[in-house]
């Protein structure tokens, strides 16, 4: 940030936050106008704060940023979202936290990039409002990973070149796309992946949300689709993720207790 400017206005998503000091919170935001950035927010802990409501996880939030020598400081916060029904819910907080999870282990302090904002705030909102939540977050998998410069290949083999055939195929991390049963048979530390979920992975790849919704994915289909994708990102990230676990428990004593 120039030395010149002494404050900007930005759109925010509150990304997680830890305790500072005595009464401070360090926030972690991924912003519309500068990407992701560590700000401080003082006396958000005292029990009259103003500003408290206004930066938990999940907020999409218009905030005031100060410079000065060290962090920028929140100085103004006006919450703009809060996705309310997705608070009342431990299943969409667990897709919310997945999703958030995953920008900021692929983001750094790198800047503006406003494609990644947008998906984000999106499939927030999504999360929050729609029937088939796990829908939105297998579309926010494969979109995201075309923007951190992630695309796997899924319309040639990445191993012989040749053009993929609408039948089961396999899958290798290491070179990043798709396998021909011919190579894959020969090719170790590969795993297969069925037609019906190569096809909605090219479908989300080419296609924005709207195209994207007149496909119908099975749950058989997004389970395998959820442990592909979740081995795939984990092998890039090159550790594993902490939301998954805390996902399937949720989802399990949701599953319980529908019966």
């Amino acid at each position: 940030m120039p030395s010149r400017v002494r404050s900007q206005r930005v759109e925010a998503i509150v990304l997680r936050h830890t305790d500072w000091g005595e009464a401070d919170r360090l926030l972690w935001l991924f912003t519309r106008e500068i990407g992701k950035v560590k700000v401080v927010a003082k006396g958000v802990r005292k029990p009259r704060s103003r500003k408290a409501g206004h930066l938990e996880p999940f907020t999409r939030v218009e905030l005031l940023l100060a410079y000065g020598r060290d962090l920028p400081i929140v100085t103004q916060a006006e919450a703009k979202e809060t996705y309310l029904e997705l608070r009342e819910d431990l299943v969409r907080v667990g897709y919310a936290s997945y999703i958030i999870e995953l920008l900021d282990r692929f983001t750094y302090e790198e800047g503006e990039n406003f494609a990644l904002y947008r998906l984000l705030s999106e499939t927030l909102s999504r999360i929050n409002m729609e029937k088939d939540t796990a829908f939105a977050v297998r579309y926010y998998e494969v979109r995201l990973l075309d923007l951190v410069g992630f695309r796997p290949q899924l319309l040639h083999c990445v191993n012989c070149g040749e053009e993929i055939q609408a039948k089961d195929q396999f899958f290798s991390f290491e070179k990043g796309g798709v396998i021909c049963p011919n190579c894959g048979t020969k090719e170790a530390g590969v795993r297969p992946v069925s037609m019906p979920a190569l096809k909605i992975l090219r479908h989300f790849q080419r296609s924005n949300y709207a195209e994207a919704q007149r496909a119908r994915l099975s749950s058989a289909v997004d389970r395998e689709l959820e442990n592909l994708m979740g081995q795939y990102l984990t092998y890039l990230l090159e550790r594993g993720l902490n939301t998954p676990s805390f996902l399937r428990r949720v989802r399990r004593t949701a599953e319980t207790v529908d019966e």
